[in-house]
């Protein structure tokens, strides 16, 4: 399953964030693979996709950050899941 992750924080906790994420470059935990993420630019906010078969490995990874960020975490579709749903939705009416 793909998940978009957006995340925001105040500067006071910008030398935090930075030094955390320097240890490890922000890696997911184990069952979580990161696709890509972008990070804004003169703020700290950005987003993320991300993928996992379980929504625990993924909360794990939201708990880790959560002291420092607001986390917005949502389930995701590709194109192609998208136009097979709406496909299938259309050829029922």
């Amino acid at each position: 399953m793909l998940f978009i992750v957006s995340w925001t924080a105040l500067p006071e906790v910008r030398e935090r964030a930075a030094e955390r994420f320097l240890q490890n470059a922000g890696a997911p935990p184990d069952g979580v693979r990161l696709l890509g993420r972008w990070h804004g630019i003169g703020s700290i906010r950005g987003v993320g996709v991300a993928e996992s078969d379980d929504i625990e490995p993924v909360a794990r990874w939201a708990y880790e950050w959560s002291d420092l960020f607001t986390l917005d975490i949502m389930p995701a579709m590709t194109d192609e899941q998208l136009g097979k749903l709406l496909a299938d939705a259309a050829g029922r009416r």
